[in-house]
């Protein structure tokens, strides 16, 4: 609300900081619950965000059984990209767990960029036929999860795309 005698610079200011706060506070809290899932498949005993982990590893056990999951592995290809995968499993798995406020587990959807991200995973890693998926994480609701397994043309269309990009990319700034 406005405080009384205050600007309307002032109000605005105020304002814009707020979001920033806010928009802060909830990369905050995702970076935390993301660091717990990833402690859980590191091996690590869960002491927070105990709801967020269980209803992911569920949700990735239900999508994909049992695997010897192997949490954010770094790579670097040849082609000049490089990244940090989440989770993947050497039976051809990538995952990317990505956290978000949602309540309605029917209007969450990936986009390009994480299709072209996990495409661009798979191929990093030395997989580039792996079954590919997002797992979004609630935010906002402990437990609830949903995962988007992205299909075979997809990522093929995913691959392309980012291609593209890094080519662009690396014309644009003369990478040798």
């Amino acid at each position: 609300p406005r405080i009384p005698q205050e600007s309307e610079d002032e109000y605005i200011a105020r304002i814009i900081d707020d979001s920033k706060e806010q928009g802060r506070a909830a990369a905050d809290a995702g970076t935390d619950i993301h660091a717990s899932i990833q402690g859980f498949y590191e091996g690590e005993s869960v002491t927070r965000h105990h709801e967020h982990v269980v209803g992911c590893t569920k949700a990735i056990t239900d999508a994909f059984g049992l695997h010897g999951w192997i949490a954010e592995r770094s790579f670097a290809h040849e082609m000049g990209f490089g990244g940090k995968c989440d989770l993947h499993s050497p039976q051809g798995i990538v995952i990317d767990v990505k956290t978000k406020e949602f309540t309605d587990p029917k209007k969450v959807d990936g986009y390009d960029e994480h299709l072209m991200q996990l495409a661009a995973y798979r191929v990093g890693l030395g997989m580039p036929q792996a079954r590919c998926a997002n797992v979004f994480v609630s935010r906002s609701v402990p437990g609830l999860t949903v995962v988007k397994e992205w299909s075979a043309d997809d990522l093929d269309r995913g691959w392309l795309m980012f291609s593209a990009l890094l080519n662009f990319w690396q014309l644009k700034n003369q990478h040798q």
